[in-house]
């Protein structure tokens, strides 16, 4: 995911009026961002849902886990959101210009065993929920009140999706793992074993399996699906026939990618070409 623009900055501090209490749990914040837009690293003291009506986010967070933090993108398409945890590390980068909709959710609504980050489905009911609230004109009403429970009882019952890249922790990681995940990034149409992957790193193709196993907690296999997928998104975004997107990931057939799309994003690549989610 090449860039040809400059990164636009905005300021992560401007969350007066917008922070939750248990008096008033979700807060909506509704903005349209050009392609390019970036929150620099930062945390909240609450939970915050990312997601967008239109265009597409990538959200990077780290998460604690294991005793040390896993950092992992996720692409964001406007039929899912991320999840991030009271506290947890995260900047985001608009790659698509994106309607785009954080919910800021007070500590004490957190559900119960949710440390962590997540990706979600946006069902309609939540996606519409979303806009009532934002579209209330006080304050402190029973409607918002209503709404804003739920909001919550929605993203509590939401499916959820093991969708992101992880990365070892850029201090403490494995340094030979994490310069094979991020050769991989840059060719995600290299059509490499691991052995060969490996080779290039100067270790074994047994040492990488059990590196990608300690460290990721996934195979070789899953994590590499999870980085096609980042990578295809924001193509098939971007109106490229599903053929282009294929070869572009790696692919010998359409078919067999769009198995492997569909199986992951329940939708086929189709469903996610110059789409609007309103």
């Amino acid at each position: 995911m090449a860039r040809t623009h400059p990164l636009r900055f905005m300021p992560v501090s401007d969350t007066e009026g917008f922070v939750p209490s248990p008096q008033r749990p979700v807060r909506v914040r509704a903005r349209t961002m050009p392609a390019d837009t970036h929150f620099e690293p930062h945390s909240h003291a609450w939970a915050q849902l990312a997601c967008c009506a239109t265009g597409l986010l990538q959200v990077t967070a780290q998460h604690s886990g294991q005793g040390q933090a896993d950092e992992i993108t996720y692409i964001v398409p406007p039929s899912r959101a991320v999840w991030i945890a009271p506290g947890a590390r995260h900047h985001i980068t608009v790659l698509e210009a994106a309607e785009f909709r954080t919910l800021y959710i007070d500590a004490s609504a957190t559900p119960e065993g949710w440390q962590g980050c997540r990706v979600m489905v946006m069902s309609a009911l939540l996606r519409e929920s979303i806009h009532a609230l934002d579209a209330i004109p006080a304050p402190g009403t029973s409607r918002e009140h209503w709404l804003s429970s739920l909001v919550l009882d929605e993203i509590t019952h939401a499916d959820t999706q093991a969708l992101g890249v992880p990365l070892p922790h850029p201090q403490t990681g494995d340094k030979r793992l994490r310069a094979l995940c991020e050769a991989v990034l840059r060719a995600p149409a290299e059509r490499a074993t691991l052995a060969q992957w490996a080779t290039g790193i100067g270790a074994s193709e047994r040492t990488v399996a059990r590196l990608f196993r300690d460290e990721l907690k996934l195979s070789y296999q899953q994590w590499r699906q999870q980085a096609i997928l980042a990578h295809a998104l924001p193509l098939l975004s971007r109106g490229l026939s599903i053929s282009a997107v294929a070869a572009a990931s790696g692919y010998a057939s359409d078919s067999a990618f769009s198995a492997m799309f569909k199986a992951a994003m329940g939708q086929p690549p189709s469903h996610f070409q110059n789409k609007k989610w309103l």
